[in-house]
């Protein structure tokens, strides 16, 4: 409980400073209970968009303990763009190899993940309401060890 917390705290820490930042639009998690993701349990997140002429990059932000079974996770994301309907995409992501151990940035032992979801480069996004819903498609089900997920929309400083 005492690491839950430290953890917590850092976090918030990092997010207030970071939220300082003229490159971040949007970051907002969830915790999952008992630290256990189940399939049918859809994380949504909700963001607007108001400048046009900038580039965006959009994270998956995921947090697990080291007791995390994978080296990898597969997520149902779907996106809603401003005006347009939803499209839907299975998506896996490597969190950690042989060689290095976990990717992520470690605090005790506790993990978290920033994975890029626009793999073709810098997104240029449309004025308006943006929505991302986030599931985990991995076998276990529950999926034990996952403290929490969510997004994180970044404009792209040229």
């Amino acid at each position: 409980m005492k690491k839950l917390l430290f953890f917590l705290l850092v976090t918030t820490v990092i997010l207030t400073v970071t939220g300082c930042t003229k490159n971040g639009v949007f970051e907002k998690s969830q915790t999952l209970p008992a630290h256990a993701w189940a399939s049918a349990n859809r994380l949504s997140f909700n963001f607007l968009i108001q400048d046009t002429t900038a580039y965006y990059n959009v994270y998956v932000v995921l947090a697990h303990t080291d007791a995390y079974h994978y080296n990898n996770i597969y997520l149902n994301i779907t996106t809603i763009a401003a005006g347009d309907t939803a499209i839907g995409r299975q998506k896996s992501f490597q969190l950690a190899n042989n060689s290095y151990g976990w990717l992520g940035t470690s605090i005790d032992d506790i993990i978290e993940h920033r994975i890029l979801l626009n793999d073709k480069g810098p997104l240029k996004l449309k004025k308006g309401a943006y929505a991302v819903m986030l599931a985990q498609a991995m076998r276990e089900d529950p999926l034990a060890e996952i403290i929490s997920a969510g997004v994180r929309v970044e404009k792209v400083i040229q």
